[in-house]
């Protein structure tokens, strides 16, 4: 049976120079590189070839006809999602700093895992001729629910956890009535593939700093 799916927005920092067994700062270091080849220029070209990549990865699994009204429709609004299992899936990718060694990326994406995203930022300094490693990878974004919408841990009581339920109420129901008359009468088909460069998808819930674990 199909599901409705949202993208999952996270920052996700990056050291130029090294690599390290579990794709982290504080992973086994397995080697130091040069990076001062690297631009902001070269970097971008990088992340564009990855969503474009991943961008049709994420029409094939839709399994939409391409010629059709829906798809077109659906597309416009950038609600396409896949309708079987994928890999992880980007819709969007961009650098918001870059300060070498450090940089600083913005990720849209579905069916991820921390795991995943860290070793993103291995093949990124992959392809830039160097090394690079996650120093974090946060959760600022899930489906419409932002940070500002987080409670804190000390915010963990009742009374909160309803406030938050009810605020939330509307915007719930307007989205699931917006993605189910999108839905209405698409019919899942097989698919197969994978997209640039990442495998076995999951989802995850946690924010966190890149520890390793």
């Amino acid at each position: 049976m199909s599901r409705l799916l949202v993208c999952l927005d996270y920052t996700v920092r990056g050291l130029l120079g090294k690599a390290t067994d579990n794709f982290c700062e504080d992973g086994r270091l397995i080697e130091k590189t040069t990076y001062d080849h690297v631009t902001r220029e070269r970097l971008d070209r990088i992340l564009a070839v990855i969503q474009g990549s991943h961008q049709k990865a994420l029409v094939m699994y839709s399994n939409l006809d391409l010629k059709s009204q829906e798809a077109y429709e659906m597309a416009v609004q950038g609600v396409i999602r896949p309708m079987n299992k994928s890999p992880m899936l980007i819709s969007g990718i961009r650098c918001l700093h870059f300060a070498p060694p450090e940089f600083l990326l913005e990720v849209q994406c579905m069916h991820e895992t921390q795991q995943q995203l860290r070793k993103l930022v291995h093949e990124i300094g992959l392809e830039l001729k160097t090394s690079a490693v996650c120093t974090q990878v946060r959760r600022t974004r899930d489906g419409f629910f932002g940070l500002d919408d987080a409670l804190l841990r000390t915010q963990w009581d009742l009374h909160n956890i309803q406030d938050a339920i009810q605020a939330a109420a509307p915007r719930v129901a307007a989205e699931l009535q917006k993605n189910l008359s999108l839905k209405l009468g698409h019919h899942q088909l097989p698919s197969t593939g994978q997209p640039w460069g990442l495998k076995d998808p999951s989802s995850t819930l946690e924010l966190e700093s890149c520890s390793g674990q």
